[in-house]
């Protein structure tokens, strides 16, 4: 047996055994000076880092002009995002419209408006649509949200080649 697998392993140090210090890496080596600076504790106690906007609420704000693209963006690929699913693995798309699009929800809510109750679904991130999303395909997010944000295919070209940019240089 290895690791955590062996009997009366618990994890902890023997008593008496120092631990290392909080800022010290693994085997107490020195952290890099970027290291460190991301294990100091807050300023003050009790002022906590604003929480970052829901993607709803992102999406709000975007669409009604006072979130940058850039800044919907960074919220959009990190947030979690419902697709409805079909009997095959992969995005549903609609073919009833100018160009071929994907439905993307904000919120199991959302999707359920869309599609019923009794809908399937699966999620992922935004970076992981970006990632997958078939060449040609636009995507529509909240279709029938009361801020729907529909993005062509060229749009979506674009939020991918932005994210390369800011990814890799």
């Amino acid at each position: 047996m290895y690791g955590y697998d062996q009997p009366g392993y618990t994890g902890q140090q023997p008593y008496g055994v120092q631990q290392p210090p909080a800022a010290a890496g693994y085997g107490g080596q020195q952290l890099y000076p970027e290291q460190q600076q991301q294990q100091q504790p807050p300023a003050a106690a009790g002022a906590a880092a604003p929480a970052p906007p829901t993607l709803v609420d992102a999406l709000r704000a975007y669409t009604s002009g006072a979130m940058s693209s850039e800044e919907f963006h960074d919220v959009f690929l990190g947030a979690k995002i419902y697709c409805p699913r079909g009997e095959n693995p992969g995005f549903l798309a609609l073919h009833n419209t100018q160009q071929p699009v994907i439905p993307l929800f904000t919120s199991l809510k959302e999707l359920r408006r869309y599609a019923g109750k009794e809908s399937r679904y699966f999620t992922v991130t935004g970076g992981e649509v970006l990632d997958l999303l078939p060449g040609g395909y636009g995507f529509a997010l909240d279709m029938e949200g009361e801020h729907r944000l529909v993005l062509d295919a060229k749009s979506v070209e674009e939020m991918v080649d932005y994210t390369m940019r800011r990814l890799y240089g």
